[in-house]
């Protein structure tokens, strides 16, 4: 299957280095460019690619401002976002988040990473650049747990809890797999069951939500 993406940069030689990277793979077509943040929105709305590729920094509409009104909670049909952006900081991390980003690189992270990230936001996962992962839940696990929707929809197995813990502590569903004894296709279905019971978008929401509410105090 063909993952078409839209790149939206406001640097054309950084918008064309990126697409050129993109196009050079057998499974991924770059089908739009843009410049800025409000064409970027049009430009999706119109041709629905599977992945949007969105700078932080636009004129118009910023990365995060694109990504609330492509992927946020309240659209009827969300298009995967992947932020990517020349700064490393956690106002920009978080906030890429929580509108609903599928991932976060930055630029420096190379065709691979890049790679990887589109194909993880095409089938539903999350990638986000290493040490960019490690810091942020460095920094949910040092804070006060907000106690708020401590309750998911409906109450949590012992074996998806112990999912849970796991998932927030990165690993993917086949280390799951391996740590847990039990196989992939199961750990999978686990996953997509504390997406559900938690309202999560993603697997780095099942993260924020497990430090959000405390679960991964001790």
């Amino acid at each position: 299957m063909t993952v078409r993406v839209l790149v939206a940069d406001d640097q054309d030689l950084v918008r064309t280095g990126l697409s050129m990277i993109l196009d050079a793979q057998p499974d991924i077509e770059v089908v739009g460019q843009a410049a800025d943040g409000n064409v970027a929105v049009e430009l999706a709305r119109q041709l629905h690619p599977d992945v949007c590729l969105v700078d932080i920094r636009m004129p118009g509409l910023d990365g995060i401002e694109v990504t609330e009104l492509l992927a946020g909670r309240n659209v009827p049909d969300p298009i995967a976002v992947v932020v990517i952006t020349t700064f490393d900081l956690d106002e920009y991390v978080h906030g890429a988040l929580r509108a609903g980003a599928r991932g976060f690189l930055l630029k420096d992270a190379g065709p691979e990473l890049l790679v990887q990230a589109v194909h993880a936001a095409a089938v539903g996962d999350a990638l986000i650049a290493p040490n960019i992962t490690r810091r942020l839940l460095s920094t949910l696990a040092a804070r006060e747990p907000s106690r708020r929707s401590t309750q998911p929809i409906e109450p949590l197995t012992d074996r998806e809890e112990e999912v849970l813990a796991l998932v927030a502590r990165g690993r993917t569903n086949a280390e799951i797999a391996a740590d847990l004894f039990i196989g992939l296709t199961t750990a999978k279905t686990h996953v997509a069951s504390l997406l559900t019971k938690i309202g999560a978008r993603n697997r780095v929401e099942i993260a924020m939500w497990a430090y959000d509410t405390g679960r991964m105090e001790d």
